[in-house]
C-alpha cells in the first residue's frame, strides 16, 4: 500500500486534509467516498511528491515522542512498514503524518529505513539518521531509537530549562527599559520645562538628562530602525563562515559565555559520541557526524583536527587533549574509557556530569543577573529623580 496526500470536502462543505493509505489512487479517493468526503485533491507522496514534506520539521518534543513510540512498536515485533503504519494513524498533526507516510513510501519503494530517512534531513537531524543507520545494520534498532528518545528528551529538558532560567531576567530588562524610557519622554520633559522657562541656570545632571530625552525624543525612532537594521547586517554577515570563525572564537575567549558556550558544546559532542559509538559505527564515523552537532566552528575544526590523527593512530583522548578545546572532565572520561574498554557509557556519564554542570551554573548566572538589572534600573531612575530634583532644592536654597 502507498500514502497519499488528500483534500476534501465533508458533508458541512468544509475542506479536509490528510494523508491516507491505498493501493492506488482511484481506492484512495474510493476509501474518502466511504468516509463521507468529497475527494478535491488526491497526490501520491513519495519521492516525486514530498516536497512538503522533505521541507517538515518535527519540534524536538514530537520527535522524542515519536522516537519513544516507534522503539516500542519495533521491540514488539512489528516490522518498520507496519510501525510506520501504526505511528502515521497516531500522529496529531498534519506535518508528522506527511513526513512519516513519505518514510514509509520510501520504505514502500525498497530503500532502508536510514537511506529513507535522509531524505527527510529537515525533520530528522544527523545524529537521528546516523544512529538509525547504525542500528539497522547491528540489528538492535528498537535499543538505538529509545536511546535517541532518552538523548533527545534530555538535551530538550536543557533547553527548557535555560529558557525558563532567562525569562525573568529578559522581562525584567524589558520592563525596566520601558519605564526609562517613557520617563525620558514623557515625565523628565514636563518636570524640567518649568525651571527652563524660568530661565534658572541648571545643574549639570539635568541638563545632560534634558539632552538625553531630547535626542530619544526626536532620534529613538531613527536609533531603533539603525539597531534593527545592525542586527540584520549582523545576522546576515554570521552566514559567511570567515565571520562566523571570528565570532565564535571572539565568544569562546570571553571569561563566562566561553566556558558556558564551550561546555554546552561538549555535551552535545559527549552524548552523541556515546550514542554513536554504543551502537557501532566506527569512531571516525562517529566523529565526523559528532563535529556536525557542535555549533561553534573552532570546536569543529578541533574535532576534525582531533579525527585526523585518530585517523593516524593516536588515542581519542591524546587527539582532543592537543586541540586544547575540550573540558578537562571530558578528557579524562575519555581515557578511563579507552582503558576499561567502556568508552561509550563513560562518555554518556560524562555528557550527564557536563550538562548538571550547566544547569547550575545557568541558575547560579540568572541569579546574578535578576539584582544586577533591578539595581541598573534602580541607578537609572535615580539619576533621573536627581536631575529634576537638584533645581528644585537650589531654588529652596535661594529662598532661603
Amino acid at each position: 500500500m502507498a500514502a497519499f496526500q488528500y483534500r476534501a470536502l465533508d458533508t458541512g462543505g468544509r475542506e479536509q486534509k490528510g494523508v491516507i493509505e491505498a493501493e492506488s489512487a482511484r481506492a484512495a479517493r474510493a476509501v474518502l467516498r466511504e468516509r463521507g468526503l468529497s475527494p478535491l485533491d488526491v497526490g501520491a507522496i513519495g519521492s516525486a511528491a514530498s516536497g512538503a514534506a522533505r521541507r517538515a520539521r518535527l519540534a524536538t518534543a514530537e520527535l522524542t515522542l515519536l522516537s519513544r513510540q516507534w522503539a516500542t512498536l519495533l521491540a514488539s515485533g512489528l516490522t518498520v512498514e507496519h510501525a510506520l503504519a501504526a505511528l502515521i494513524e497516531q500522529a496529531e498533526h498534519e506535518p508528522a503524518r506527511r513526513v512519516l507516510a513519505g518514510v514509509r513510501s520510501e520504505i514502500v519503494a525498497g530503500h532502508s529505513l536510514s537511506a529513507a530517512l535522509e531524505r527527510f534531513p529537515q525533520a530528522f537531524p544527523t545524529l537521528y539518521r546516523a544512529s538509525v543507520a547504525a542500528g539497522e545494520r547491528s540489528g538492535e534498532l528498537p535499543r538505538v531509537m529509545q536511546q535517541l528518545a532518552d538523548h533527545l528528551e534530555q538535551s530538550d529538558a536543557l533547553r527548557r530549562k535555560t529558557l525558563q532560567a532567562l525569562i525573568y531576567p529578559v522581562l525584567v530588562a524589558c520592563v525596566a527599559l520601558a519605564i526609562i524610557t517613557a520617563l525620558m519622554i514623557w515625565v523628565v520633559p514636563q518636570v524640567v520645562g518649568v525651571f527652563e522657562q524660568s530661565r534658572q541656570s541648571l545643574p549639570t545632571l539635568t541638563r545632560i538628562m534634558i539632552g538625553a530625552s531630547a535626542f530619544i525624543q526626536h532620534w529613538g525612532a531613527a536609533l531603533l530602525i539603525a539597531v534593527g537594521g545592525l542586527g540584520l547586517m549582523f545576522a546576515a554577515a554570521l552566514r559567511r563562515p570567515a565571520f562566523r570563525l571570528r565570532v565564535d572564537r571572539l565568544l569562546l575567549r570571553l571569561p563566562l559565555i566561553g566556558r558556558h558556550l564551550r561546555t554546552l558544546d561538549a555535551t552535545r559532542f559527549a552524548s552523541t559520541l556515546s550514542i554513536l559509538v554504543g551502537s557501532g559505527v566506527p569512531l571516525l564515523a562517529a566523529l565526523e557526524a559528532g563535529g556536525r552537532v557542535v555549533q561553534r566552528i573552532p570546536l569543529r575544526h578541533a574535532i576534525a583536527s582531533a579525527a585526523d590523527k585518530v585517523r593516524e593512530g593516536v588515542g581519542l583522548s591524546r587527539a582532543l587533549a592537543s586541540t586544547r578545546s575540550f573540558p578537562p572532565l571530558l578528557l579524562h572520561m575519555i581515557a578511563n574509557g579507552e582503558a576499561t574498554g567502556q568508552i561509550a557509557p563513560l562518555l554518556d556519564k560524562a555528557a550527564r556530569l557536563q550538562q548538571q554542570e550547566l544547569e547550575a551554573r545557568t541558575a547560579t548566572l540568572t541569579s546574578l543577573i535578576e539584582p544586577a538589572l533591578l539595581l541598573l534600573m534602580g541607578a537609572v531612575v535615580l539619576l533621573i529623580v536627581l536631575a529634576v530634583m537638584q533645581p528644585i532644592i537650589e531654588i529652596n536654597t535661594l529662598m532661603r
